[in-house]
């Protein structure tokens, strides 16, 4: 199934809520993202997209979680803007960068590496998996897209996050989209 079929299949009764599209690096869940959001643009359905690679670090793959829940699931809760700092990487390192303002929806999109973690199963709409492929597969897409000077780090991050799905069982509580 492409992507964008999938992101028609999800979209329906999409309206109002948190969604997660989770699993490992280099699975397509940017790009399916990406297809979704324009679904639902298509549909009329106001939402945002935030994506864990705002807040994530090579050091600190899910440590970051409490800066998400400040400064965007917070905000979602009481119907507020985000205001937030994204990551901004410079010669291989991130820092925080300047502060973003979002405005607010009524439908949250959260994409990434452990978006779907068990701290956030009960507040969850629709907690969505892609799977991509072989290790070996998601770890070449992965260095395509961010270059061969970072698939150490990338190899690394798959290593760390094969213990955090096993650990989480996040799979478990998800819907897989096929693509």
């Amino acid at each position: 199934m492409s992507y964008n079929a999938a992101a028609q299949q999800v979209a329906d009764g999409l309206r109002a809520g948190v969604v997660a599209i989770d699993g490992p690096s280099g699975a397509g869940k940017s790009t399916f993202a990406d297809a979704l959001m324009a679904e639902l643009a298509r549909r009329r359905v106001r939402a945002v997209l935030i994506r864990t690679d705002d807040f994530a670090t090579w050091d600190d793959p899910v440590g970051w979680w409490p800066e998400l829940e400040a400064d965007v699931l917070q905000s979602f809760t009481r119907r507020h803007d985000y205001r937030y700092h994204p990551r901004v990487w410079q010669y291989g390192t991130a820092q925080a960068g300047p502060r973003v303002w979002v405005r607010w929806e009524p439908l949250l999109i959260i994409e990434g590496v452990s978006s779907a973690r068990a701290r956030m199963a009960d507040r969850l709409e629709t907690a969505l998996w892609l799977d991509g492929g072989s290790a070996a597969e998601r770890l070449e897409r992965a260095v395509a897209r961010d270059g061969e000077q970072s698939r150490a780090h990338l190899q690394r991050w798959q290593d760390f996050e094969f213990g955090w799905f096993a650990v989480d069982r996040t799979r478990e509580r998800c819907q897989v989209v096929s693509v």
